[in-house]
């Protein structure tokens, strides 16, 4: 799960806590991401993520210090959030 991942990749605290948990985006007790995905239609959030994914890919090269690697970080929170959302729609097709 998150755990092995975080382990495998090394994150710094501080890195985790910037991708992963940000503190601005849970000031209303909810998560924003789920207020976004719960706003929106299926294709409208995959499409959603994958904006995202491309905007901070797009950008990383030309931050500076460790900022780079903080927007690579996020494009793959996104991406993951991408595939959790392909694998649920498989599910829900399978049992159908």
């Amino acid at each position: 799960g998150i755990a092995m991942r975080r382990a495998e990749l090394k994150y710094k605290e501080d890195e985790w806590n910037e991708v992963h948990n940000p503190v601005h985006y849970n000031k209303t007790g909810i998560e924003t991401i789920d207020l976004i995905r719960k706003w929106m239609e299926p294709d409208e959030y995959k499409g959603y993520l994958k904006g995202n994914i491309i905007k901070y890919m797009s950008r990383y090269k030309y931050k500076k210090e460790e900022e780079p690697l903080t927007d690579v970080l996020k494009a793959q929170w996104y991406l993951e959030k991408l595939i959790e959302e392909l694998r649920d729609e498989e599910n829900d097709d399978v049992s159908c």
